[in-house]
């Protein structure tokens, strides 16, 4: 299906912001190769920070979950190892992102990914005139399952890779492209949802 394997990513947080001091509490990445997850690391983070009540209300998350995890100094380097040059992805990207930069460079490390794909943005453009964008909602109308607790990092990604991959299918159903760059789908996060089908055409014309 794609071109490539691609690293879907989730993070669970203390916070919305690692600038005003946000640290990560949990990540998931699970990497798909020709349509299926095939690889996953998966781990609770200690990040020897204080978890908020309302963090653990929303996910689950206690505090003595995460003084109990490996510490970020050794989850980070391995999940950098894990994604390595892949095309890296999660839902509303943004955020995901600037969560794996701040905490690699607070080590002195840099993500290595070549592309950076937003399933929330590829959902607005090939779906467009849903109700919601939210994770749950799109897998709700998609008929995608939730096979864990939602606002947990492993359950959130692998709904994101099911959306991802559902996403892939569909380009493939109404555009016939077998095989998808994953250059195309970071294209088609930049554009509108109205130039999409315009760019597909152009696209898929000149292989």
């Amino acid at each position: 299906m794609f071109d490539q394997p691609i690293v879907m990513l989730d993070f669970e947080t203390t916070g919305l912001n690692p600038a005003a001091g946000d640290r990560i509490t949990e990540v998931a990445a699970l990497r798909i190769v020709d349509g299926r997850i095939a690889e996953r690391f998966v781990t609770l983070v200690n990040c020897h920070v204080r978890v908020p009540p309302f963090i653990t209300q929303f996910t689950g998350i206690t505090q003595q979950m995460v003084d109990a995890a490996p510490c970020v100094s050794e989850v980070v380097p391995e999940l950098l190892r894990f994604i390595g040059r892949d095309a890296l992805s999660a839902h509303n990207a943004s955020f995901d992102d600037k969560f794996l930069r701040a905490e690699s460079a607070s080590l002195g490390l840099a993500p290595g990914h070549e592309r950076l794909i937003c399933s929330l943005k590829l959902a607005r453009r090939l779906y467009p005139g849903m109700p919601s964008y939210k994770l749950g909602a799109l897998a709700s109308a998609l008929g995608i399952r939730f096979s864990g607790n939602a606002h947990r990092a492993e359950a959130d990604a692998e709904v994101s890779a099911q959306l991802l991959i559902a996403i892939g299918e569909r380009l493939a159903r109404t555009y016939g492209a077998s095989r998808i760059e994953t250059g195309l789908l970071e294209r088609l996060t930049v554009v509108s949802a109205a130039r999409v089908p315009q760019l597909l055409r152009q696209v898929l014309a000149a292989r």
